[in-house]
């Protein structure tokens, strides 16, 4: 009887030390388990931010690679320091800009015409405006042009500077139509006075005129024979709701706002559409004069690269400036700070400035009459 006992006994801790001992080793199994699952987590943690930390050291290294130009420039149209009404002359270009097949049309301000440039080609043809730079307020003649939009079927927008007006000119034509203003200078919204930089969002074929000499920017719907006042337009000034005389416009369609080359106040501002101030991109919050690296000397134009890069055309400063994303600091990428000239490494007052699709630097050099192109290597 005892010995029976002592058996079931025995067979009920064998079965117990049996439970325990499965238990232990289910324990070991998942604490591995889970161990083996945090490394794997890690693992893929480190890998992932090693190919982010790649991808930008890639990305840096390309972006120096790409954003280098000779600084030795090419004329492209133009002589150099001659002016002239022939079809080889131009007298103070205002504006440089590129069709989708690089053909050029330069606003000829001084010749009171828009001349087209075949790309390689070293002969202009008047386009727009009187072939023998005559100049007139009839919708067949221009005067002192300074900035020329392109669309794609080659129609033209063109600040007509002198007779404060903007025309919409069609290919081929010898005549434009007045989109903007009045033909007479003024101040009422149906007016401008001595208008520079237009932009265009083709989405909604909104139009927006820097509206030079009264500080504004306006803007006009397809079809309006009067515009709003869409920035500034509170006298001229340096505080944030304030323009000093407008010149550069680029539509950055992306943000909804407008990037301004406000002249007088050497800075270059951010207006988001809808917004009552500006942000400041570059330049002196206060408008001062200057030529190092963070200020600017009367700016006219701007142009963006596809990597959001900023390009200015620092007009008294006798140079072009590169300002990457979100940085204050430019850099010199053509002409030299301060110093004017007609050789291949100067410019004379740079009023305009394009990038092709191969970022190749096209400046409209004013004083010397002529068209450069820096490439980019």
């Amino acid at each position: 009887m005892n010995d029976r006992t002592d058996l079931v006994m025995n067979h009920h801790k064998n079965r117990k030390r049996n439970k325990k001992s499965k238990c232990s080793r289910r324990r070991v199994i998942l604490v591995l388990l889970a161990t083996f699952i945090l490394i794997a987590v890690i693992a893929i943690i480190v890998a992932v931010l090693l190919i982010k930390l790649n991808q930008t050291t890639s990305k840096n290294r390309i972006s120096e690679a790409i954003l280098r130009w000779n600084t030795t420039g090419i004329t492209i149209a133009g002589i150099s320091n001659e002016l002239g009404n022939d079809s080889t002359h131009l007298n103070t270009p205002w504006d440089v800009t590129l069709d989708y097949q690089n053909s050029l049309y330069i606003a000829d301000r001084n010749n009171h015409r828009i001349q087209k440039y075949l790309a390689g080609s070293l002969n202009g043809t008047t386009v727009a405006g009187q072939e023998n730079g005559t100049s007139g307020s009839t919708l067949s003649y221009l005067q002192n042009p300074s900035r020329i939009l392109i669309d794609v079927n080659g129609n033209m927008y063109i600040t007509d500077t002198g007779n404060h007006r903007i025309l919409s000119w069609s290919s081929g034509s010898s005549s434009g139509v007045m989109i903007a203003g009045t033909g007479v200078g003024g101040s009422s919204n149906n007016q401008l006075r001595t208008p520079y930089g237009i932009a265009r969002d083709i989405n909604s074929d909104k139009l927006y005129i820097a509206d030079y000499s009264n500080s504004r920017i306006m803007l006009y719907l397809n079809g309006a024979s009067s515009g709003t006042v869409i920035a500034g337009g509170n006298g001229p000034g340096t505080n944030a709701t304030q323009l000093k005389n407008p010149v550069g416009l680029y539509f950055d369609s992306l943000s909804n706002s407008l990037v301004i080359a406000n002249h007088a106040a050497c800075n270059i501002l951010r207006w988001v559409i809808g917004e009552t101030s500006w942000t400041l991109l570059a330049g002196s919050i206060n408008g001062t004069v200057g030529n190092t690296s963070t200020l600017m000397n009367l700016p006219v134009d701007i142009t963006f690269d596809p990597m959001g890069n900023m390009y200015v055309a620092d007009r008294n400063n006798h140079r072009i400036q590169l300002f990457m994303v979100g940085q204050s600091d430019g850099i010199t990428i053509a002409g030299v700070t301060g110093i004017s000239g007609d050789n291949a490494t100067l410019l004379n007052r740079p009023w305009s400035i394009k990038l092709d699709s191969q970022l190749n630097l096209y400046v409209a050099d004013s004083n010397n009459h002529r068209i450069q192109k820096f490439l980019r290597y």
